[in-house]
């Protein structure tokens, strides 16, 4: 019998339930097995260099890690129903629409989660049978709220701070009223077929808003399209369907693209203009990138929003400039008459100033 796939992640995780999604919808025999304290701590930064979740271990041993990576690997062993696009505009909408979802949407997951109390109740539950499976209940506990109060630590660098609880409750609100439109008219963001843009968007809405408590019953189960899609998400399905003919993209995503064209882009250029300030403090022979550098102020809905700029975010923007330029000069004209009807003519021109190269959970300088 062939060894299956091996997906380490929880169902709390925010990447995890990205990549779980996918295994699913490309058909990959998988075991889904929750991280322990030994796997998270041990075999994974030995293995992957950081101690991260998701991770996906082949049948002949390889360590993926970065869902990304994960997705590369597999597309090449399970060809069959890609899930990028082929066409120029769609390719690049959908990319777009990844890297917004996974870096956007951060702020947004962990608000939702940790302000509410009602949540707490299934993190510790999860994340205690998770790490220590065979423990007492009462240890397990303890190690889950020592879990709880470091990534409470993290609120303030991503912006989750009582004084922008209003604009990122109604951002948050608005965007899903969208989806719930979407939705209502196409089973995918791009057609009948799921693309990289839904799995993306997958993780914030299935393992936070999708099963904490609080968001599940106020802001899902009143919109039954976008419950329905993160059902679809989830659910092993026989593969098919297609991207919508004639490179289209659908009018309901416009106020997805605005957000993106709009309010991600004047994050990117903060995060540029933060990691050109890092480069002249390196120390020589450094190139890697800090985690987080200093705060950033960009717009969100109608109001602003300060957080600490992650350099990550331009290494997955870069990817997108990359697909950009492998495409031919006609699909590169139609992705600029795109864009500019977007009010971004210059979005695929957009300078990072450096070629970057992810390590693990960083970033380095290349060159």
């Amino acid at each position: 019998m062939n060894k299956p796939y091996v997906l380490h992640g929880w169902h709390l995780s925010y990447f995890s339930g990205k990549t779980r999604a996918y295994l699913r919808y490309k058909g990959v025999p998988f075991e889904d097995r929750p991280v322990d304290a030994l796997t998270l701590m041990w075999k994974i930064p030995r293995k992957t260099g950081a101690a991260v979740m998701p991770v996906v271990v082949t049948p002949d041993g390889q360590w993926l890690q970065d869902t990304k990576d994960i997705a590369a690997a597999i597309e090449q062993r399970f060809p069959e129903a890609p899930v990028t696009p082929a066409t120029p505009r769609q390719r690049i909408a959908a990319l777009l629409l990844e890297a917004w979802a996974d870096e956007w949407w951060i702020p947004h997951a962990m608000h939702y989660r940790w302000i509410y109390p009602e949540n707490y109740r299934l993190f510790q539950a999860d994340s205690g049978d998770g790490l220590l499976p065979w423990f007492p209940r009462p240890v397990k506990n303890r190690l889950a709220a020592y879990v709880a109060d470091k990534m409470r630590g993290y609120l303030p660098a991503v912006g989750v701070i009582p004084e922008q609880r209003a604009v990122m409750e109604s951002w948050t609100e608005a965007m899903l009223d969208a989806l719930e439109r979407h939705f209502a008219a196409m089973p995918f963001l791009f057609g009948t077929r799921p693309s990289v843009a839904d799995f993306g968007l997958i993780g914030p809405l299935y393992g936070h808003l999708g099963r904490d408590p609080w968001p599940k019953k106020h802001l899902v189960e009143p919109r039954p399209h976008l419950k329905a899609w993160i059902a679809r998400m989830n659910a092993p399905r026989v593969r098919g369907g297609d991207f919508l003919p004639d490179d289209a993209i659908p009018e309901t995503l416009a106020p997805l693209l605005h957000a993106v064209f709009h309010e991600f882009y004047p994050m990117l250029e903060g995060i540029r203009d933060e990691v050109r300030a890092s480069l002249k403090t390196l120390k020589p022979g450094r190139a890697r990138l800090p985690r987080a550098l200093g705060m950033i102020e960009f717009p969100m809905a109608q109001g602003r929003f300060r957080r600490a700029a992650m350099p990550y975010t331009l290494w997955m923007m870069q990817r997108v400039l990359d697909a950009y330029g492998a495409l031919d000069a006609a699909g590169r004209a139609s992705v600029d008459a795109w864009t500019a009807a977007q009010g971004a003519p210059e979005a695929m021109r957009f300078d990072i100033g450096v070629r970057l190269k992810r390590v693990g959970l960083h970033v380095k300088v290349e060159g």
